[in-house]
């Protein structure tokens, strides 16, 4: 569902990425994991066509992201700790207004709004402006926007960054329940014992290289120890 082939990006003279590349299959949590900077972001919105690199390819749902960009865009569905909602709608306004971009009107649009109220728990908040909403009420909408037209890939960048910490499981059980759909997540985080705990393979990524890219098991067996945080440190010394 995601395949990354040699992916290039540089900033001006800096370089964002350095010829990474990785697969990620039907129904898998794909954890992208590196310390800030490490260029989890850039490769993200590669495949969200939001930047074009400077050379390697990315498809999503097999569409290239540089020659199929709208058939990419309806294939997945994006979150990052740094998105907002306009404050004046309500929950129900914006799920509403964002469902048709996609197409989605009248009963399907209310169907679609109910499952993702089911899923994620909003409750009273469809009704509630977002000024009148907590941190993680907030995420949650965000979330459900991003998969309110069930999406086959979802990308999620540090999602979970300033949520408390019932809003937090919220997001990682929500995660884990999608995969069960047959859906694939490419999860960046910083936070390993995360990846830990939901991801089926990862991808180690340092100052814009992919240094190991396999199972748990796997990362754990190369790097000799029982932590997925320990083992990143170690294949980020050894790279350095």
């Amino acid at each position: 569902m995601v395949e990354v082939e040699g992916l290039h990006k540089s900033y001006g003279k800096t370089p964002a990425l350095r010829g990474i590349s990785f697969r990620v299959e039907p129904g898998q949590v794909f954890g992208l994991l590196g310390p800030n900077g490490a260029g989890k972001t850039t490769t993200l919105r590669i495949l969200a066509t939001l930047v074009r690199p400077d050379g390697g390819t990315a498809r999503v749902a097999g569409y290239d992201v540089g020659a199929s960009p709208l058939q990419v865009r309806a294939s997945l569905g994006i979150v990052n700790g740094g998105m907002g909602l306009y404050e004046r709608l309500t929950g129900r306004e914006i799920l509403t207004f964002f469902g048709r971009f996609y197409g989605l009107e009248g009963e399907r649009l209310q169907r679609q709004i109910e499952w993702v109220d089911g899923v994620l728990g909003i409750g009273a908040a469809l009704d509630r402006r977002v000024a009148e909403m907590s941190s993680g009420m907030i995420q949650k909408v965000i979330v459900a926007r991003a998969i309110l037209h069930e999406p086959p890939v979802l990308l999620l960048d540090e999602a979970t960054r300033g949520l408390d910490v019932f809003a937090r499981r919220a997001l990682l059980d929500f995660v884990a329940g999608y995969r069960r759909e047959g859906k694939t997540v490419v999860y960046s985080t910083h936070v390993l014992p995360e990846a830990e705990e939901i991801c089926d393979r990862v991808g180690f990524l340092h100052e814009g290289r992919l240094l190991f890219a396999g199972s748990l098991e796997e990362a754990r067996s190369r790097y000799g120890t029982d932590s997925l945080e320990r083992a990143f440190i170690k294949a980020a010394t050894e790279a350095a």
